[in-house]
């Protein structure tokens, strides 16, 4: 299923991140693309609270993971950016943390597609030109996961209607 949806600033970004994880009552891999600083870490940022994680979400640029066990589900996140090969992405485990009971976010996704299982569900955020907080971001979820892309789009859509009709 895809899908567009705008946000106008980083506040708007985490509460999507959190309505989205709030869905989530099961193992999802989410694959996010998207130019540096358009907000990958802040929309993951509110998953971890939709899951109840406590802890501040940092991103694993040189590390490649951080996990989060102490939410409703885990949370595996990962940076492959400064991967060097996808053989070393195999080497820390990505092959047992895919298959595990959990949320998996893998930032700048695109550069390890040919090693993401079919029903990864992708997210591209793109920089608004005109405004430096505003973000376009592109929904294409596997079939499996929809209800909880269309259910995440009417919760956003409707905080956001409440926001302006009580500004």
């Amino acid at each position: 299923m895809n899908h567009i949806l705008k946000v106008n600033n980083t506040d708007e970004t985490v509460n999507l991140g959190k309505i989205l994880s709030s869905h989530i009552d099961r193992k999802m891999i989410i694959a996010l693309d998207g130019d540096l600083g358009c907000g990958k870490t802040h929309l993951t940022k509110g998953m971890a609270l939709g899951l109840n994680i406590k802890e501040n979400i940092k991103s694993p640029t040189f590390s490649l993971i951080n996990e989060y066990d102490e939410g409703r589900l885990p949370l595996y996140h990962f940076d492959v950016y400064r991967l060097e090969s996808l053989d070393e992405l195999f080497l820390i485990g990505f092959d047992d943390y895919i298959n595990k009971d959990a949320l998996i976010i893998i930032e700048w996704a695109s550069l390890i597609y040919d090693a993401l299982p079919y029903n990864t569900n992708y997210i591209n955020m793109y920089k608004n030109e005109s405004s430096p907080y505003k973000r376009t971001l592109e929904f294409n979820f596997s079939k499996e996961y929809e209800k909880i892309l269309e259910d995440t789009i009417k919760d956003f859509k409707g905080e956001i209607n409440n926001v302006n009709s009580n500004s």
